[in-house]
């Protein structure tokens, strides 16, 4: 069984590699095994909005950490030797002690919000997390994100995420993680202001192209909770076809 330091090594590779890391989100043991079978699967990533909604809570960090970190321990257990990365929200009030719990389930990364706090406050957060880490003797994959371009004007959102960016790497943080819809030039700019395989995107409809992203020097995609909502649409139009008089689609899988 691979160690949890050996898998820490082995993401810090994917994220540096001149390849862009997919990472197919997952939310409980059932999710995790099928993508984890996947050929081509390299690493795992949680989303914290999909394990909190399988679970009957809204998004926000409305779900209680020891919660979020069973389900994290559960799906570390199903993903086997592959390393997985956590979305933590911001920490759950206490960032540094979230990541050392994190830890002891066994992932190897994690997202870490900043939810657009004062900047000062939200770089703490990121010293914390990364000192947790080190105290762990983990090489810890830490994808300090920012909510730039969900919460801010579209103006002053690319200008915000470099500054910010800039203060998370500089403060120890492994990547970058910058949710929205951006565009070529955007995603061009951050490269080049942050640095090639350090910006991670999430893949929404309308992003760019994954092998535009490489060839910008995007690190890792991610697809938060579009992936669960992208089961849920089967699972939606199943029951609509079903009540329509109709079954299961023909190229339906067993894979449970």
């Amino acid at each position: 069984m691979t160690s949890t330091a050996e898998k820490a090594t082995r993401l810090q590779e994917l994220h540096a590699a001149p390849e862009l890391l997919l990472v197919v989100n997952v939310w409980d043991a059932i999710t995790a095994k099928v993508v984890a079978e996947t050929p081509g699967t390299q690493a795992l990533a949680t989303p914290s909005h999909g394990i909190a909604a399988s679970r009957g809570y809204p998004d926000g960090e409305k779900i209680p950490r020891d919660e979020m970190i069973a389900e994290v321990a559960l799906i570390v257990r199903t993903a086997g030797d592959l390393p997985v990365t956590a979305d933590l929200e911001a920490g759950y009030g206490d960032p540094g002690g979230t990541i050392a719990r994190a830890i002891e389930a066994g992932a190897v990364g994690a997202n870490l919000e900043d939810q657009m706090k004062p900047l000062g406050d939200a770089v703490k957060a990121v010293e914390a997390a990364v000192e947790a880490a080190q105290k762990a003797g983990v090489d810890f994959v830490l994808n300090a994100r920012t909510d730039a371009f969900l919460k801010t004007d579209p103006e002053t959102a690319l200008a915000e995420a470099i500054t910010r960016g800039r203060a998370y790497l500089d403060a120890g943080a492994s990547n970058f993680f910058v949710p929205g819809k951006l565009d070529e030039a955007q995603v061009a700019r951050l490269v080049e202001e942050l640095g090639e395989r350090k910006v991670n995107l999430i893949g929404i409809p309308g992003s760019i192209p994954l092998k535009r992203a490489e060839e910008l020097g995007v690190s890792r995609v991610s697809y938060g909770p579009w992936s669960q909502n992208v089961a849920l649409t089967a699972l939606a139009k199943l029951a609509e076809d079903v009540y329509a008089g109709g079954g299961l689609p023909a190229d339906t899988r067993k894979l449970n």
